[in-house]
């Protein structure tokens, strides 16, 4: 007589097991028409599967966010009987739901191409409309085998002798057709309904092994109505128009070249962005009492293995051999171990804890050349990371130190909020169970201290120890993990770091990693993309243009140039035979955020006319009025809270 408890508290009791569906229909007609599927004592599930025993029980509907990823689901499987229909022979291999929607993998003699995509399309909507339940068997593995084998599903085939001896073989009927799968799925295909659009093609090798064959890979993106698919389209355009590589042309920032694949060629305009950012950077880490240090590029292998990085890292690490010397060298992927050595070097005292050591530090690490994007996945990138030895006790403090320095940052670089992940440990992993448990209850403990907010995310912890992620969201909707804080007992350990404590005998210290932007490759990539180019003043490469309107004005252009840049100003001048439209116009397309305009009128008058990007009127300003403006708008904003003080 199960007991099935309902999130309300209330409690429904039944004579005997029963369904979803069931408990559902006992609750009320209303409830059984939206439930899409159950939450089983936090496991998903059919509305078909029975309970048998007391249990607690949450119904999914379309609004909850469980709903989302099983629309995905579904709508995979609906692609895929789709396809079978419509090109009989060809063979199903997986089709998981991801971020922002869903693939299948399949192969036949001929790829599919985007001009298939009408056809399939119609057949998903045709399957959604016939309303199939979807049915859960469990076949003995030799039956599904057979079966799969019989029909030429070879890949199907694979997957379940693959499968755990313990494992179930779990098919799912829709209709006629079938396919494998550990479920859950909705009632129907009819509960996936419209909100769909095929999005593009690709080729991916079986098991991602290139040794297998090439499979055609149909990506596909589902939403719970027509209005969020349009915002995810919209979302999609925009973030087309914003793509930072498009924008780093058409502002001369930087450019990437075959002969050094993964890296980047920054031009004077973009390593002034980049060196802004770094100098914005390096004036936080002052004022939060970091000390900067400077470590090798090239370590030693036995560096590594000592950190435990050589297992966990060796195939992202470029390895460089010294034949002379029979020694194994690796440009550096991250920069703690040097930092712990530095922290070893000579003896330390607890009165010198928390020492905070920074480095804008060149780490390289090897991307397969598929994985590379712009400047947001490269293989040599230098990040703003930091490492804080200090006590168990300070663990707290210097969280809530290291959270309000992240929120200025973001703050100032125009994010206004963020979300804060607290990621546990990994299934694989260093140290024993007894050390994690101490690290994850201090960064539990650090978070409640400093008033942080989290959310979970099991399982995706260094291997070394606990984190927090920091979430940024951008102008179009989208979410990057940029900082990072994790709580380190490990490192210092297996590299023997220690100090002396107050009672004179020797302590480990705790290590905590933390990054405000991560890579500032990356950062900044997501910023030309947050800003589409449209940089505030103060971090715009090419601040200012002076153009003039006739050659004649071309001395006094470059008089008000040479005025603004002793004062610190980006400035350059355009005195090109050209109509002042044209330079206009191209100086917008550049996004240069004033354009001051003179002409013989100006100079006689030593005024400006001052246009801002993507504004039409001009203002008419004396020249030492424009520039005090100029000069107070293009402070950073850190030193503009100084100059307020």
């Amino acid at each position: 007589m199960p007991a099935i408890t309902l999130p309300d508290g209330a409690v429904r009791s039944f004579e005997r097991s029963v369904t979803g569906t069931q408990v559902a229909e006992a609750i009320g007609p209303g409830l059984a028409r939206v439930a899409l599927a159950m939450e089983v004592d936090g496991e998903l599930r059919d509305l078909a599967s029975e309970i048998d025993h007391d249990a607690h029980l949450r119904f999914i509907t379309r609004r909850d966010p469980e709903a989302l990823g099983m629309i995905r689901h579904d709508a995979a499987h609906v692609l895929a009987e789709a396809v079978q229909e419509l090109w009989p022979g060809t063979q199903v291999t997986i089709g998981p739901a991801i971020e922002n929607g869903f693939y299948y993998d399949f192969y036949r003699n001929a790829p599919f191409t985007p001009e298939d995509f009408p056809a399939i399309e119609a057949k998903m909507r045709e399957i959604i409309a016939r309303n199939a339940g979807f049915e859960r068997e469990v076949w003995p593995r030799a039956d599904a085998i057979a079966f799969f084998e019989a029909r030429g599903e070879r890949f199907k085939a694979e997957l379940i002798r693959d499968l755990p001896e313990s494992e179930s073989i779990s098919i799912y009927r829709q209709g006629e057709w079938l396919d494998l799968c550990r479920g859950p799925h909705m009632r129907s295909t009819g509960d996936v309904g419209g909100a769909f659009k095929l999005m593009k093609v690709a080729g991916a090798y079986w098991r991602g092994d290139h040794r297998n064959p090439m499979l055609t890979r149909i990506y596909a993106t589902a939403w719970r109505d027509d209005k969020e698919l349009a915002a995810h389209l919209h979302q999609l355009e925009e973030a087309e128009r914003r793509d930072h590589r498009r924008i780093g042309r058409e502002m001369d920032l930087f450019h990437i070249q075959e002969e050094a694949v993964g890296q980047i060629f920054w031009h004077p305009k973009g390593w002034r962005l980049y060196s802004t950012l770094i100098d914005y950077m390096r004036r936080a880490q002052i004022r939060g009492g970091y000390e900067e240090v400077r470590t090798p590029q090239l370590v030693d292998r036995s560096l590594w293995e000592a950190s435990g990085h050589w297992d966990k890292y060796r195939e992202h690490m470029f390895i460089a051999t010294v034949e002379d010397e029979d020694k194994t060298l690796a440009l550096k992927p991250m920069n703690c171990p040097c930092h712990v050595q530095i922290f070893r070097h000579g003896l330390r005292s607890y009165r010198e804890l928390p020492w905070r050591m920074a480095e804008f530090g060149a780490c390289h690490r090897y991307e397969p050349s598929g994985a590379l994007h712009g400047i947001m996945r490269v293989r040599g990138f230098v990040q703003d990371d930091a490492h804080i030895f200090c006590t168990e006790a300070q663990i707290a403090p210097e969280t809530a130190r290291f959270v309000a320095m992240l929120a200025e940052t973001y703050r100032d670089l125009g994010f206004d909020s963020f979300r804060v992940k607290f990621a546990d440990r990994p299934e694989q992993r260093a140290g024993d169970d007894a050390t994690w448990d101490r690290a994850e209850a201090a960064l539990i403990e650090a978070c409640r201290l400093a008033g942080v907010d989290y959310e979970h995310n099991p399982g995706e912890g260094a291997f070394y120890g606990p984190k927090l992620e920091f979430v940024l969201r951008d102008a179009i909707g989208r979410d990057w993990q940029c900082g990072t804080l994790q709580v380190d007992y490990v490192l210092p350990e297996r590299l023997d770091a220690s100090y002396i404590g107050e009672d004179s005998a020797r302590h480990r210290p705790v290590m905590l990693h933390r990054a405000v932007l991560g890579s500032f490759e990356r950062f900044l990539g997501i910023l030309i993309e947050h800003y589409a180019g449209r940089f505030p003043l103060w971090l715009a490469p090419v601040q200012v243009v002076v153009a003039s309107i006739v050659t004649d004005a071309e001395p006094y252009a470059q008089e008000v140039a040479a005025r603004l840049r002793a004062s610190g100003l980006a400035v350059e001048v355009d005195g090109r035979n050209e109509k002042i439209n044209a330079k206009i116009r191209e100086h917008s397309l550049a996004r240069v955020p004033v354009i001051l305009v003179v002409g013989r009128k100006e100079a006689e008058a030593r005024t400006v006319a001052m246009r801002r990007l993507g504004g039409e009127a001009q203002t008419v300003f004396g020249l030492d009025e424009a520039g005090a403006a100029l000069i107070a708008e293009a402070l950073p904003p850190d030193l503009r809270r100084l100059s307020a003080a």
